[in-house]
């Protein structure tokens, strides 16, 4: 076997390989007398069929399986001859022309293109100076919470001595026909709340519904705006018939330590509800500022350490990241196909968050090489079993998941990744500072605790 490499671009190397003849030959031999001992040809006995017409009979299957057994090992040589680390997959381009056509008469050529990563030179590492900024909890933060608990615990009561009012949940069922597009499917749905007022229905809705009673019956147009959150309704006039079969009201809990004590057995009071609460997102804000800090660490790390990065590899990883996209949107009913989606625009903001997510990661594992940052067997036994904490399933359930993705060690590289980032944590000069920015105030604000 031969190999030469050839430099395409700093992260990209050619290896021209051409398997010698012989070699071609003899994995042309095997694997022909392999199909002769199990074909059936006709007017031959099972396994007695001559290797001449069993190659003219299976031309093609066995040409497949020569180069089965010939490129992957030839690849390896070549890649360990060369003293080249490729990063994933190399791709091949296979030459077409008589070493193909006449197996083992000559030598069989090819390329495969590998993807490398010049060196990393590690600059900084320890001791990089981070800042930790925890949000403080405010007595309104509690209390927003403790109304939210309330809001949930509220319950649905029927409306029997007055019509339904704004803020009312009427159930009923809808018969709508589009009076723009007459030709589209109509609307036929049972039993939808419709809460009077609330988010997402349109005026004309609560206008309609207000002061029904059970068993009543409307007919009425609604017309909805352009930029309309059900992309189908967006913009379209439609005329409803609507059957009320209930009219409740929402019956929000009293405030008080009977309520409080509905919520778990540890709580005996308003005031034991409040100071939960207050330890749950004092919990969740010191995460948050964790959280934050070592992404700042991180962030540091690649803008210190620039360094060219294999286009397939960054491409690769923006699919992959399209693909997440794609799927949460078609999980939240969202159609992936309107045309006011611009997916190249998509796939350019995301190439760039590829490559720095791309970057952060290398440049971890190249910490935990300098480090020599293992990975150790009881590691993966206690993140499999914090998995299947997480996800609610069983320790053997995750591992079966985790063989389909190429065994318990698949998660090895993330585990390393995660070790790096702690040892640089615990090497770093972190700084708690006074939280000042409004505006990730404001942010953190918008998320609700748990």
């Amino acid at each position: 076997m031969k190999s030469q490499v050839k430099e395409v671009s700093p992260t990209l190397k050619q290896i021209d390989i051409e398997i010698d003849a012989s070699a071609v030959k003899k994995a042309y031999d095997l694997v022909s007398d392999r199909y002769a001992k199990m074909a059936s040809v006709p007017g031959f006995r099972p396994g007695h069929a001559p290797r001449a017409v069993v190659r003219t009979r299976f031309k093609d299957q066995i040409r497949t399986e020569v180069l089965r057994e010939l490129i992957p090992d030839a690849v390896q040589h070549a890649i360990a001859e060369n003293k080249l680390e490729p990063l994933g997959e190399p791709e091949l381009n296979l030459e077409v022309g008589e070493g193909l056509d006449k197996l083992g008469e000559h030598p069989i050529s090819f390329q495969a293109n590998v993807d490398v990563l010049r060196e990393i030179q590690l600059g900084k590492y320890k001791g990089v100076e981070v800042e930790r900024r925890v949000r403080p909890v405010k007595d309104e933060d509690v209390e927003r919470v403790v109304e939210q608990l309330r809001e949930n615990s509220a319950s649905l009561e029927p409306v029997e001595d007055r019509g339904a009012q704004v803020g009312d949940t009427v159930t009923a069922n809808f018969h709508g026909k589009f009076l723009d597009t007459p030709d589209a499917e109509p609307i036929n749905v049972e039993d939808v709340d419709v809460v009077l007022g609330g988010a997402g229905i349109v005026q004309e809705m609560t206008d309609n519904l207000t002061g029904v009673k059970p068993d009543d019956e409307k007919t009425f147009v609604v017309d909805y705006p352009e930029d309309f959150s059900a992309k189908g309704l967006a913009g379209k006039r439609l005329e409803y018939t609507v059957k009320v079969s209930a009219v409740r009201t929402k019956e929000v809990p009293e405030l008080d330590d009977e309520w409080a004590q509905s919520l778990g057995d540890e709580i005996e009071s308003v005031a034991d509800l409040r100071t939960k609460v207050r330890s749950d997102i004092e919990a969740q804000v010191k995460h948050e500022a964790e959280n934050k800090m070592r992404a700042d660490l991180v962030r540091q790390l690649v803008e210190a350490h620039g360094f060219e990065l294999p286009e397939r590899l960054v491409h690769q990883q923006t699919e992959h990241r399209l693909e997440s996209v794609v799927r949460d949107m078609i999980n939240q009913g969202i159609d992936v196909r309107h045309p006011e989606l611009d997916w190249e625009k998509a796939r350019d903001s995301l190439k760039e968050q590829a490559g720095y997510d791309l970057r952060g990661s290398l440049l971890l594992e190249r910490i935990a090489d300098e480090e020599k940052i293992e990975v150790s067997d009881q590691d993966i036994d206690a993140e499999i079993n914090a998995i299947a904490d997480a996800s609610k399933q069983s320790a053997e359930q995750v591992r079966g998941i985790l063989t389909k993705q190429g065994g318990e060690r698949s998660i090895a590289g993330r585990l390393r990744n995660r070790k790096a980032l702690d040892f640089l944590v615990a090497n770093a000069s972190v700084i708690d500072a006074e939280w000042e920015d409004k505006e990730q105030e404001s942010e953190a604000r918008s998320q609700e605790p748990e």
